[in-house]
């Protein structure tokens, strides 16, 4: 039997498997997986709605975009507008303003996203276990509007109770929400309770999948709960940490246009500008749209740029990257 399998594989089966890509064996195989390809629909059309066909209009950013003459009609200006945001006096500060606040969420809010983890993996009874996670997940369902208005309402002077009790224990009147010493803060706090509970569903997805003979081998050994975490847990889901690392960097300059648009203001404007914001403002008010495109790419170039260095460093330390 197993000759004559052989024999027809040497003949004939190898034929059936690498036969050429034709119209027939397309057919055949789009209805074979119909309906896997039916549920790939929306993603497929929503990629080339909002991010593949709208690059067409990207041409515009060396361009002198007028609307009523179209893209095509507007005159080519070349780098003009990229020469104009990088010596812009504006940008030294928008810069900054930016990689502060992307670095405080790189290195605060990114952690305490696996610590998170860490803790809910750690509890035993389940119905506090899935309690735990409802709350930590519930903030991440509500928008930027609310989440802003929450926080004027906690920091209202003179009625707010957070304010009222900082201020009491620090012994100052402050106004956090005005004070631009305090705005930066106020940000890492806000996205650190809305999606850190969120931003744990994967690692915990990765934490289920560790062998948990290794945790009674350890327990066995003598090993605590800290070094359990340290020499099992953690190595596990390290290729899982350094992918999701790689992703962030590649967002660091994607600060997020709603919430630093809604905590803003005249006060705390020197602070508060960063790339996203500016490109409403100079865009979308003040109508230079070739400009602010020019703006967006620059980002969007340095993003991609981030995300091949920082792979190309995870491979350099033999680790396993995101392609």
């Amino acid at each position: 039997m197993a000759t004559l399998i052989e024999a027809e594989a040497a003949s004939g089966g190898a034929d059936i498997t690498q036969r050429p890509l034709n119209r027939r064996n397309v057919r055949e195989t789009i209805v074979r997986y119909r309906w896997l390809l039916l549920l790939m629909l929306p993603g497929i059309t929503y990629f080339v709605l909002f991010r593949f066909w709208p690059m067409y209009g990207a041409q515009i950013a060396w361009r002198d975009y007028i609307p009523f003459l179209g893209i095509q009609g507007s005159e080519w200006v070349g780098w003009k507008h990229f020469e104009d945001f990088f010596t812009n006096p504006d940008f030294p500060r928008l810069l900054g303003n930016t990689l502060i606040l992307a670095a405080l969420s790189l290195f605060i809010a990114f952690p305490l996203t696996i610590v998170m983890a860490l803790l809910l993996n750690e509890l035993r009874l389940n119905i506090l276990k899935r309690t735990v996670q409802t709350l930590v997940y519930v903030p991440h369902f509500l928008s930027w509007t609310v989440v802003v208005s929450l926080t004027g309402l906690l920091f209202a002077i003179g009625n707010g109770p957070l304010w009222t009790g900082v201020n009491d224990l620090l012994g100052t009147d402050i106004n956090f929400l005005t004070d631009p010493a305090w705005f930066r803060p106020l940000i890492v706090l806000q996205d650190v309770w809305k999606n850190t509970g969120w931003g744990t569903i994967i690692f915990l997805a990765a934490l289920a999948s560790v062998d948990q003979e290794q945790y009674e081998a350890a327990i066995i050994d003598g090993a605590g709960r800290w070094q359990r975490v340290w020499h099992i847990t953690l190595p596990s889901i390290r290729s899982t940490i350094i992918v999701l690392l790689i992703l962030q960097t590649g967002q660091i300059l994607n600060t997020g246009f709603e919430q630093i648009y809604l905590m803003s203001n005249p006060l705390n404007r020197t602070v508060a500008d960063v790339f996203d914001t500016y490109v409403y403002f100079v865009g979308i008010q003040q109508g230079s749209y070739s400009y602010a495109t020019a703006v967006g790419l620059a980002k969007a170039i340095v993003g991609v740029i981030l995300i091949f260095g920082t792979n190309w460093i995870a491979k350099r330390f033999n680790q396993q990257g995101i392609f």
